[in-house]
């Protein structure tokens, strides 16, 4: 048996809600991830796991600031100095899609840290690789079209779609590693990698380059023992009540309001040839409180928008978002000043306000919008409701592509 803990999307750069922290040079969002990122690290040491895997995304971009370097290697050369063997895979958010260039936590390698192994290009770690330890490891990277030239030419059919061709690949490779495994031993397959049929929060705010899904016959093989799974930041069980236990350990902490109501943590496991038992731990992390009102013409404006709204010492410390619907005639009885006094604990407060125009009013009745195409009335549509510019053109790229993926559809 194998102790293991899995751990996945530590993201610990993203600092978008909060302040800034000028005694640490750190911002309070960023200071919660490395909070979530020592409980790991803690509970790796204590429970004196046989193994960490962390499957992907350290960061939210590829080129992290050396303050966050440093934060983040502070943490694995913690595992190092314990002597745990730690696999490093990396993610989309690690990876630049040109083979030429370093990804972001190249120096653990570079190096040669001890006890740690980065996976950027797929391989199978043995005993011999882990210090003897009784197990083998698929480790399996963010998969680019480069890293498909040079890991497995064979799948790489130049007329096949890239999701295609990406499929056929993980095929080969675990197909490969299994026909190749040690029989004896349990098999890990770690991957970073968006697997068919998983839950998804709304972390597509944060996500690089095109999301290509797997399916799940390619890992519920039951020559496989546990499958360590990051990109996903829910945590789930895709194989639930079978072998292997197929785990998205989720995201360390709530990265947005996508997340509002998803529980943070980490997954501890006892892997055995051909039976896994395993635990997940939540973490203790800040909580987003996320509340909605709509309001009709003749009511009490503030009146509702804070029966909504909780006594203060309930949002203390929390990340708290206010969305308000409203008729535009009455945008000037939303008093900012009580709704900010009522959640003058909470870490941050967003007001989300979302007028109703009467658009054929404001548009008039002469037809100017006959000819506008559907994309071209929605620009519209966004910008008469007021909504940010950098949403805007979020909210557009989707419309359009939803548009253009229906038409497409419609031809086939």
């Amino acid at each position: 048996m194998v102790k293991i803990l899995h751990f996945a999307d530590a993201h610990i750069d993203i600092a978008t809600h909060g302040p800034y922290d000028p005694d640490e040079a750190l911002f309070v969002r960023v200071k919660d991830f490395l909070k979530s990122l020592d409980a790991i690290v803690a509970a790796a040491i204590d429970e004196k796991v046989d193994l960490v895997i962390f499957a992907g995304d350290a960061y939210k971009d590829r080129s992290p600031a050396p303050t966050y370097q440093r934060a983040w290697g502070s943490r694995i050369m913690r595992l190092s100095r314990a002597g745990i063997p730690t696999i490093l895979i990396t993610g989309n958010h690690d990876t630049s899609p040109s083979s030429k260039k370093a990804h972001a936590i190249q120096e653990f390698s570079t190096l040669d840290v001890p006890h740690v192994h980065v996976i950027d290009r797929p391989q199978v770690l043995g005993p011999k690789d882990l210090e003897g330890l009784p197990v083998q490891v698929l480790g399996i990277p963010w998969i680019t079209p480069s890293l498909v030239k040079n890991s497995a030419p064979e799948a790489a059919d130049p007329k096949a779609e890239l999701d295609v061709i990406i499929e056929n690949m993980v095929n080969v490779l675990i197909q490969q590693a299994l026909a190749q495994r040690d029989p004896e031993l349990p098999f890990i397959l770690a991957a970073h990698a968006s697997i068919r049929g998983a839950l998804l929060g709304e972390e597509r705010n944060i996500k690089l380059g095109k999301d290509v899904q797997l399916s799940q016959a390619l890992v519920r093989d039951e020559r496989i023992d546990y499958v360590a799974l990051g990109h996903i930041h829910r945590f789930q069980d895709l194989n639930l009540g079978s072998h292997p236990p197929v785990i998205y350990a989720g995201s360390i902490e709530r990265v947005d309001f996508g997340e509002v109501g998803d529980d943070k943590g980490f997954v501890i496991a006892e892997v055995s040839r051909g039976e896994t038992h395993y635990t997940w731990h939540k973490l203790a992390t800040r909580p987003f409180r996320d509340f909605n009102v709509s309001i009709r013409a003749g009511e009490n404006t503030m009146e509702k928008i804070l029966a909504v709204f909780p006594q203060p010492e309930e949002l203390e410390g929390a990340i708290v978002r206010l969305n308000v619907s409203y008729p535009d005639n009455i945008e000037a009885t939303i008093d900012d000043a009580q709704i900010r006094e009522r959640a003058r604990l909470a870490l941050e407060l967003k007001i989300n306000r979302m007028p109703k125009f009467n658009l054929r009013a404001r548009l008039g009745e002469n037809g100017e919008t006959q000819n506008m195409t559907p994309e071209e009335l929605l620009k519209l549509y966004w910008k008469q409701s007021h909504t940010d510019e950098a949403e805007i053109e979020a909210l557009q790229e989707m419309a359009e592509r939803i548009i253009r993926e229906d038409a497409e559809d419609d031809q086939s």
